[in-house]
Parts: structure tokens; C-alpha cells; sequence
């Protein structure tokens, strides 16, 4: 089984080359994708047209490859949950536009299906676009202004995150289950090149979101998690969100947030999603309660991770110390992985995630599909060879040899899955 390129007309329909057979992308190369690395595209996903580029693929009766040269290559979204083994393979024309700042996962056309280079990497089912009502949603909108109409974040969460950006986790808090989200911080200590709340008037991409513009009080976040955490299904609170800078800058009011949320309610988890630039006050934070970190980064290498975070006041090994304090004092500690096939499986890559495994005793990979233009991206970087390449699924198998005790998903993990990661969870 091999399957067809696909390409746009530019008019927003796609077509099958069945000329071609999809070759993926890891780091800037191309290359044929093993059969048992396919995957009927998920529910939930989309194909996006890639304006400027030419798909490549292998000629089915020569053997070699060439361009698509009948449109524009095609690329898919694939939905949480899932994590993509390699990007689309292209060639840009020259001066091609910026993409968006959306993953990029190679597809193919077979048996009148589409399939996608990816594994499901988690059972939890929060994310599941069938499992999302709007009428209830906005049913739960309605409720929640009425009930705390003087509460700025809840105004925020309802009318920019759930109605406006259709954010997962802030619709499911609105249906009342799961993860509730607590954008704390306007401001940011990093200047990520492929920052989703800001991005540079000079550049040439755009942020995909607005950014939170004030500071939530200890009183507006205590209002409404307390009750989340009382009343929902595996509940879950957490601070720092893709609408908001890094959260630890307001650690003082996260602190004081945390106190009063423990003198009313024992319940539920208390989660920090972060750079984890501040140790000290993770470490502040987990003296009073702090349950969960979740640490973002494209890279565990601190020159790759540099390049593209640019620390202000910060440096790489504050945030690998971050999840060493919140692991020596009993809490739990992920990753949040960025993943860019021939970076992310590179044989530097492991062998430095295998020193960040054993230094941390980290609990937790979150393995997220990397948003970014991949030539804009290792272009950013200064990255023109990304060395020796494992593939991400035998990078995936040798981590879980080595660490098995190191959980594989895309999700922070309630209080109840920590104890029971195969079977307490949203299912």
C-alpha cells in the first residue's frame, strides 16, 4: 500500500496525482514512508492547500522522484491526540509565501480514503470533535457570565477562547468536565519565533490568537475553578494557556490562587502549563499545592532550544531544573514535545532527551505536532542538516525500552490518572 499525492487547484479543490506515490519530509528531507506508518486520516482533521509549493513524490512506474507539477501541494492537519511521523514534502517556488502557523503532516490518497503518517498517542477522549455540542456550549456560555458577571477571565474564556477560537479546553470547561483552563499572565519572558498570542509587526506571519491584556486577580480565578473542581468529571485546573504569556510571571498571584482553592475544596488537580523559567517559584508553587507542570519545548538541546525560545532573564537549564523540583517534591512532570520529524528523532536529539529523562525522573512526553512553516522554521534556527534520523516511531520504542515507567500522551493527566494511567481518564 502506497498512497497517491495529492494536489490543489488553487480553488479549494484537491485531486489525486496517481502518478505519484507520497514521499514525507523529516528534517529537509524527503523520503518513501514505511506501510505500517499509515493511517486513515483521523475524524477531525483537514487538509490544507500549500500556496507556492509543489508536492513531491515517487514516480509509480520509474521509481524516482519528481515534482507534482498539476497544483499546489497538499498537506493535513491531524486532530489532538494524534502525532504525525512526518511533514509533507515539497518545494517551494522562490519568494513563497509564510505558512500559517499550523502543522503540516503529510497525506495521501488510497481506496478512497485519505491516510496520514501518524499513531494515535492517547486514549483520553477531551479533544474528540464528536464529543463537542454547541448548543451547549453556549448554553454554558450563558450560564457562567450570568453567574460570575463581574468575573474579566470568565468573560475572557467565554467570549475570546470558546466563542471566538473555538479552544478545546475552554469549550469542554463550559460544558462542565474535564480540563479548565486559567490564562493568568499578559506578559512573557521568551520570545518564541513561532508564538501563537504574539508575533512582531516585522514579521511576515500573524499570531493566531489575541493575547490576555490584564492580569486575572486571585479572587476571579478562586470564583470559578472551585466550583469546576468540585463538580466535574476528572477535574483539572490549569494556569498558563496558548492566549496568554508565561504564566510563572505571575507566580505570586498563582500562589495566593492555589492557597484559597485548597481551603475549599481537596479535589481535583492543580496543573501549571509553562516554559519553566522560574525554579524557585515552581518550587514556591509546590509547597502549597501545585499538583502537575507541564514544561513546553521544541528541543531538549539548550542551543536549538535557545534559538527559537530567545530567553529573556532565563536559560535552559532552568527549565530542566523546574521539572526536577516538581518531581523531587511528588508532583508530576510532562513535557510538552514539539515535534518536527528529523529533529525531534535526530540521534542528538535521543540521546540528550535520554540525560533529561534520567536527570528529571520525568513522568511524562506529551507529544505534540510542531505548528510552524518547516523551511521558515529550520530556516529561524540556522539548521541546514539535521543529522542522523531514528523516525519517530523507533525514537517512540527506544524511550519506552529504556523509560517504561515514562508515560507516552498529548493530554495533562487528572489527578486519578496519575495514580492509574491505563485506566482513569476521560473515556
Amino acid at each position: 500500500m502506497s498512497p497517491y499525492v495529492l494536489y490543489s487547484d488553487g480553488q479549494g479543490n484537491i485531486f489525486e496525482d496517481t502518478s505519484l506515490y507520497v514521499v514525507g519530509r523529516t528534517g529537509w528531507d524527503a523520503m518513501p514512508i514505511p506501510e505500517e506508518d499509515w493511517i486513515e486520516l483521523p475524524e477531525g482533521g483537514s487538509l490544507y492547500e500549500l500556496p507556492d509549493r509543489r508536492g513531491i513524490g515517487i514516480d509509480v512506474k520509474t521509481g524516482e522522484m519528481r515534482l507534482c507539477e498539476k497544483g499546489w501541494a497538499v498537506a493535513a492537519f491531524i486532530p489532538p491526540a494524534h502525532t504525525g511521523f512526518y511533514v509533507a514534502a515539497f518545494e517551494a517556488i522562490p519568494d513563497a509565501q509564510t505558512l500559517p502557523l499550523f502543522c503540516y503532516t503529510a497525506v495521501g490518497w488510497y481506496d478512497d480514503k485519505f491516510f496520514v503518517p501518524a499513531t494515535r498517542i492517547e486514549r483520553d477522549i477531551r479533544q474528540e470533535c464528536k464529543g463537542y455540542d454547541d448548543n451547549k456550549v453556549q448554553l454554558g456560555v450563558k450560564d457562567m457570565l450570568e453567574a460570575y458577571p463581574h468575573n474579566r477571565l470568565v468573560k475572557h474564556i467565554a467570549e475570546n477562547c470558546a466563542l471566538t477560537y473555538q479552544c478545546p479546553a475552554a469549550r469542554n470547561y463550559f460544558m462542565g468536565r474535564w480540563e479548565c483552563p486559567i490564562p493568568s499572565s499578559p506578559a512573557c519572558n521568551a520570545n518564541c519565533i513561532g508564538c501563537i498570542s504574539f508575533q512582531p509587526e516585522t514579521e511576515e506571519i500573524f499570531s493566531s490568537q489575541d493575547r490576555l491584556t490584564f492580569k486575572p486577580t486571585a479572587a476571579e480565578i478562586v470564583e470559578y475553578t472551585v466550583p469546576h473542581l468540585e463538580t466535574a468529571p476528572y477535574p483539572i485546573v490549569s494556569f498558563g494557556q496558548g492566549c496568554e504569556g508565561e504564566p510563572l510571571l505571575m507566580w505570586e498571584t498563582i500562589r495566593e490562587s492555589i492557597i484559597e482553592i485548597r481551603k475549599h475544596t481537596k479535589k481535583g488537580s492543580i496543573n501549571i502549563n509553562t516554559n519553566g523559567s522560574k525554579p524557585d517559584a515552581v518550587a514556591k508553587l509546590v509547597e502549597v499545592g501545585l499538583d502537575s507542570i507541564r514544561v513546553s519545548l521544541n528541543s531538549v538541546r539548550k542551543d536549538i532550544y535557545t534559538k527559537y525560545y530567545q530567553p529573556n532573564n532565563y536559560k535552559f537549564e532552568d527549565i530542566i531544573e523546574s521539572l526536577r523540583i516538581v518531581r523531587q517534591n511528588g508532583g508530576w512532570a510532562s513535557i510538552n514535545y514539539f515535534v518536527f520529524p528529523g529533529m525531534t528523532d535526530s540521534v542528538e536529539e535521543y540521546e540528550a532527551l535520554r540525560e533529561v529523562i534520567k536527570y528529571t525522573d520525568l513522568s511524562m512526553i506529551q507529544w505534540r505536532n510542531f505548528n510552524i512553516d518547516p523551511d521558515w522554521y529550520l530556516g529561524k534556527i540556522g539548521v541546514m542538516d539535521t543529522g542522523e534520523s531514528l523516525g519517530m516511531r523507533q525514537l517512540m520504542d527506544l524511550i519506552h525500552e529504556e523509560f517504561p515507567n515514562v508515560k507516552f500522551g498529548y493530554y495533562n493527566p487528572p489527578a486519578e490518572r496519575m495514580v492509574n494511567y491505563d485506566e482513569d481518564f476521560a473515556h
